[in-house]
């Protein structure tokens, strides 16, 4: 069974830094696209970043410039760095991926990981 596993996030005052890591790990999963949305109270889930396997990757307007999403593929592991941070940066993050295993097509979600940064 193929699980996603987030870590790295806490709080942060406004203008500083940090980073998130996701894994994902079990059934021989080979994941394809990986990337993060948000979730802030009273707001919609929202695509952040996407990264695929050949290293394209896509981001939100309201992050451009700001964060990047850089992928060990060997590792099933995606990154956000997110720099100069904004309070409306503030949400759970959650980790997705897309991909294969030997039983077919898979996508998962992670369970999440706070953020919140400080003005």
């Amino acid at each position: 069974q193929v699980q996603v596993v987030e870590s790295g996030g806490g709080l942060v005052q406004a203008g500083g830094s940090l980073t998130l890591s996701c894994t994902a790990t079990g059934g021989n999963f080979n994941a394809v696209i990986m990337g993060w949305f948000r979730q802030a109270p009273g707001k919609q889930r929202e695509s952040v970043a996407l990264g695929n396997s050949g290293g394209t990757a896509t981001y939100a307007d309201s992050v451009k410039g700001r964060f990047t999403i850089p992928r060990d593929t060997a590792r099933n592991t995606v990154y956000l760095h997110m720099n100069s941070l904004k309070p409306e940066d503030t949400a759970t993050y959650y980790c997705w991926t897309k991909g294969f295993t030997t039983e077919g097509p898979r996508d998962v979600w992670g369970q999440g990981t706070q953020v919140t940064v400080s003005s």
